[in-house]
């Protein structure tokens, strides 16, 4: 057996893996478009490189999951399943592999029973393999998607987290193994998730060595992160004790945060007598001629900072978080600050909060927390509601210590013990009626739901409505190459633009007229390939209009929650209004719940009273100030 395919019968891949005289190798292409590129990497450019990832003969082609599934809606770029569709037509031999972040799925909360297994039948149509990981490594929160994986004849692949410290020894995380295949049974592939690119070659080495030892028919899948430039020494090492498959990503778009480059991985394992199964190497070489023309359009995604981050090792972000945290840094004008928060308040605060692991949402917890405490200047002073939900264990329990008292303090008020005695422990999630979301997605985009458009609206509700809207007015722009959808500096009028589709295809778009009608709108007048198109926009609101309402600072905001305003504290979108109109309601009840930058945020009442007007709904985006409800304050 020289190469695994779509569609094999799991025990047959299994056989294979376990009989394997070398090393199979994952094309993590998902991995790299998010830690490199911030998710942008357009499916025309996965289509180009269709035809020789096919010939090039990989376990695995990881093309899905991660934040790739909201990014690919948020941004309008594409249906994640019209994404699987077309690419399998153009690749029907290759294992597709996804990542998924167990109970938190494709988002970043935890979604009900019946959600992630009806969410998990629809992918596991098209996706043959499922690295399921827990940033808590706590497997109750992966148990559902196991099950469903197994009930539709696919491969599991449960994860390990990987950090380094004290606490995390051989023992613990053999112990965490067996805690796994106690839920799995023995036919999985167990992945050692090193996200962030952590330890040494021979830490690597010497973890997989204690897993083979204990566990020797299981194949074990390295995936790490070349954050440091050290993780093809990482991925030999792990050849070098036992590893049957290791990720890599075609070397003319790697860079700093994501997956080594593949080629460099075979040539350092073949000079010690360890040959890549199944691959084609001249296909690896032609992927990255045919799609290197493509990476200047994505440029403007690159990192703020460039260069390998042996800092890594201290800071400890994963490659997918590096770059929207230093997106974030450089849109908050605290770029300048990085050091500080990376090398000297993140590393502390990793250790006060329990040293566990630095993955989705656990780093979105660790990153937000450094930051508010070195900008705010007082450390837990704002906390987010995600570190109150961490506390409270909504996640899990703390695998190795609790935070120390005064923490709990802070984040969880004075009589925290009350709190946690309340409050505390992972809560069940009820089911939620599908039927009834199926009819209130069938409202907001005037339309029957397909299954695949109701999974999407379950995770992401207000972008996924927007991105159906979007695709009903402007149809599949994944067709768009990135030097037209990524294009900077504006049109001009008469201008055209001629590019090729995904299939060769020859297509000129040229740039009409825009005039303002009476109405204030624009009418834009496009040439699609010599038809005709008139596109309508509203006019912007201008900033600097006379009598426009200037935004509170945040003690005026808090001023306004005392006398029952309740206004948004910050730019963000809201998930859900906890009250309703005539509800009594005392100080410290939640009223709201938003979410900016995947971290979901309680809005607490700092008042006793009446709620008699809701001005926001689930969905709505707020500036800093907006109104939310208005109370009527009981004295």
């Amino acid at each position: 057996m020289t190469r695994l395919f779509h569609n094999m019968p799991v025990p047959e891949v299994l056989r294979a893996l376990r009989q394997a005289k070398g090393y199979y190798i994952t094309n993590t292409a998902r991995d790299l478009s998010q830690s490199d590129f911030k998710n942008r990497i357009l499916l025309h450019t996965d289509l180009l490189a269709a035809d020789s990832r096919e010939k090039a003969g990989y376990f695995s082609l990881e093309i899905t999951g991660g934040a790739s599934v909201h990014v690919d809606i948020l941004r309008h770029q594409v249906n994640p399943f019209t994404k699987l569709k077309v690419l399998r037509e153009r690749m029907p031999q290759t294992m597709f592999q996804t990542l998924c972040r167990g109970v938190n799925l494709f988002g970043y909360r935890p979604y009900p029973q019946n959600v992630i297994r009806f969410t998990v039948r629809e992918f596991a149509k098209y996706v043959d393999v499922w690295r399921t990981f827990d940033f808590m490594n706590h497997i109750e929160n992966m148990r559902a998607v196991f099950e469903e994986v197994a009930k539709a004849g696919k491969i599991n692949e449960p994860c390990i987290c990987f950090s380094t410290g004290p606490e995390h020894t051989d023992a613990f995380y053999t112990d965490k193994v067996r805690e796994i295949i106690d839920v799995t049974g023995n036919d999985i592939i167990l992945c050692i998730k090193n996200h962030g690119g952590l330890g040494t070659p021979t830490r690597i080495g010497e973890l997989v060595d204690a897993i083979k030892q204990r566990f020797p028919d299981l194949p074990i899948h390295y995936h790490g992160h070349n954050t440091d430039g050290n993780d093809v020494g990482r991925i030999t090492a792990a050849v070098l004790n036992g590893a049957s498959i290791v990720d890599a990503a075609d070397f003319s778009f790697t860079g700093y945060y994501g997956p080594p480059p593949v080629l460099s991985v075979i040539q350092a394992l073949k000079e010690l007598g360890h040959t890549a199964i199944g691959i084609d190497e001249n296909a690896i070489i032609e992927t990255s001629d045919v799609i290197r023309d493509e990476r200047k359009y994505y440029e403007q995604f690159e990192s703020q900072i460039k260069g390998f981050q042996p800092t890594v090792q201290i800071h400890k972000l994963p490659g997918g978080a590096m770059g929207s945290s230093l997106e974030q840094a450089s849109k908050g004008n605290f770029l300048d600050r990085m050091p500080a928060i990376l090398h000297h308040e993140l590393p502390r605060v990793q250790k006060e909060l329990g040293n566990w692991w630095s993955v989705t949402p656990g780093s979105q917890i660790l990153w937000t927390t450094a930051v508010s405490n070195v900008i705010n200047g007082e450390r837990y002073g704002n906390p987010s509601g995600d570190l109150r939900n961490l506390l409270l264990g909504k996640y899990g329990p703390f695998p190795f210590y609790n935070p120390e008292i005064w923490i709990y303090e802070k984040v969880l008020g004075e009589n925290w013990q009350q709190v946690l005695k309340d409050e505390g422990g992972i809560e069940a999630i009820d089911d939620i009626d599908l039927a009834h979301e199926r009819f209130a997605l069938s409202e907001k985009i005037g339309a029957e739901p397909t299954d695949q458009q109701l999974v999407l609206y379950l995770q992401h509700p207000k972008d996924a409505v927007e991105f159906f809207k979007f695709e009903e007015q402007y149809g599949q722009v994944y067709v768009l190459p990135p030097s037209i959808f990524f294009r900077q500096g504006g049109f001009e009028v008469g201008q055209v633009l001629n590019f090729q589709d995904h299939n060769g295809k020859e297509h000129m778009i040229e740039i009409g007229p825009s005039p303002v009608i009476d109405t204030g709108e624009t009418n834009v007048y496009l040439n699609v390939d010599h038809h005709q198109s008139i596109f309508t926009f509203l006019p912007e609101a201008s900033s600097g209009n006379p009598g426009q309402a200037a935004i509170p600072t945040k003690e005026e905001i808090q001023d306004l929650a005392m006398t029952g305003d309740m206004r948004s504290p910050f730019a963000g979108n809201i998930v859900e209004i906890s009250v309703k109109e005539g509800q009594e309601i005392l100080a410290g009840d939640r009223i709201a719940i938003m979410e900016a930058m995947k971290m979901q945020t309680p809005i607490l009442s700092r008042t006793d009273g009446i709620v008699v007007m809701i001005s926001a709904r689930s969905g709505d985006s707020l500036r800093p100030g907006d109104r939310i409800l208005t109370i009527r304050v009981i004295e």
